[in-house]
């Protein structure tokens, strides 16, 4: 039984906390704090509602690093589950050496003034959390995340040796809204409308941002047009398994979705540099979060399942395999059990796996961890049993494209 703090609480947060509460037995107390101590609030409400546990909720400016590290001091976690913006990341992880705590996030580290995003800033930390006895683990959540553990799941048990690696993306859900984003505006649309990235022969090859689609038929979702983007399970993909010829990622978006932000960026609403408006600065893209709707407010509206997995080509007992493993989560029914969407549930029951693995002594080092870097059983094991079923299935061929 382990003292937990969470910090951030967006849909992800209210998730992870919520599955916590679920599993006491591991989770003997948990703090959730947040800038905004009444969406804490509203948070702890619905789990005790649900769960019949109470949490302890606090006010918490995670960019500084001083009140961070007092308010682990006061809680005595064991581990900080970091489910607040990616900018925060090393001011959270600097507090975390400063009080001498484990750490845990589902994103890597992205700056606020430069659409771009890596892990080389937090890969910079190893020296410190190794010598300080801690252990920090990046990108507990869906992708990256469940991802990078179905690819090491695969190089474990199914493929003697990977070829090619293709991360498949799916949301079929509907809110019935113009457009909305599943997951933070902000960080959503800098992401969607960076150049794509993929990883093959060894060398990084960029183009221009959705320029490359593909159509495929989505189990429990139907044919989808998805699209080759950059993103970050990619590079701890290719550092930790460099016999991989090729890995890409790609991402479902509808049409609809696609114009609207064609729009967005023709008239500046995505940029990310600051201008002046009626006398003060502002930042285009943080206002036109305000005027989107919140992600954790489209619960009760989303209807449809994601799909999401991974399937890798390679060689097992000296013949060609080609294996795909995904799951698939109902929105309405993660709506049910946690109050939120299946984007949402799909990033905060990994969070609460990683934790749980952590806090257990299941997976423990000193350092800094990717998800590749571990043994995938025990998290296997618990999507399972905690929402996140999965299945493998042999494919006749590779991907034809």
């Amino acid at each position: 039984m382990s003292r937990v703090l969470v910090i951030g609480a967006g849909g992800v947060g209210s998730v992870a906390v919520h599955k916590m509460a679920m599993n006491k037995d591991i989770f003997s107390h948990i703090t959730l704090a947040s800038r905004t101590k009444s969406k804490c609030d509203a948070i702890a409400e619905s789990v005790k509602q649900r769960t019949g546990v109470t949490i302890d909720t606090a006010a918490l400016d995670a960019d500084d690093v001083a009140a961070t590290t007092a308010m682990i001091q006061a809680v005595k976690p064991v581990l900080v589950v970091n489910l607040a913006l990616p900018y925060q990341d090393l001011n959270i992880m600097d507090a975390c050496l400063a009080a001498g705590v484990n750490y845990l996030d589902t994103a890597n580290y992205e700056p606020r003034d430069q659409a771009k995003f890596e892990y080389s800033w937090q890969w910079a930390y190893q020296d410190r959390f190794r010598e300080a006895g801690l252990m920090a683990l990046l990108g507990s959540g869906f992708d990256p995340g469940v991802t990078s553990v179905f690819a090491t799941y695969t190089k474990k048990h199914l493929l003697d040796r990977i070829d090619t690696l293709d991360i498949l993306d799916c949301n079929g859900g509907d809110t019935g809204l113009p457009f909305a984003t599943n997951f933070n505006p902000e960080i959503n649309l800098r992401e969607v409308t960076a150049p794509s990235r993929h990883w093959e022969n060894g060398q990084w090859i960029e183009g221009p941002a959705l320029s490359h689609k593909q159509v495929f038929d989505f189990d429990q979702v139907g044919p989808k047009n998805m699209y080759l983007m950059y993103h970050e399970e990619l590079e701890s993909l290719a550092k930790f398994y460099p016999e991989i010829n090729r890995i890409r990622f790609w991402m479902t978006f509808g049409d609809s979705y696609l114009k609207h932000l064609e729009v967005l960026e023709n008239i500046g609403m995505t940029r990310i540099e600051p201008m002046m408006f009626q006398g003060r600065e502002i930042i285009p893209i943080e206002f036109l979060k305000a005027l989107l709707p919140e992600p954790s407010s489209l619960g009760p509206l989303t209807k449809g399942k994601t799909n999401i997995g991974t399937i890798a080509t390679g060689e097992k007992d000296g013949k060609a395999r080609t294996v795909y493993i995904n799951n698939v989560c109902d929105h309405e029914e993660a709506y049910a059990e946690t109050n939120n969407q299946a984007v949402s549930y799909t990033t905060g029951v990994p969070a609460m796996i990683g934790a749980a693995l952590m806090v257990t002594g299941q997976w423990k080092g000193a350092g800094v961890f990717n998800m590749e870097q571990l043994d995938p059983d025990p998290f296997m094991d618990m999507l399972n049993k905690h929402g996140l079923p999965w299945k493998v299935q042999d494919l006749d061929a590779p991907l034809d494209f």
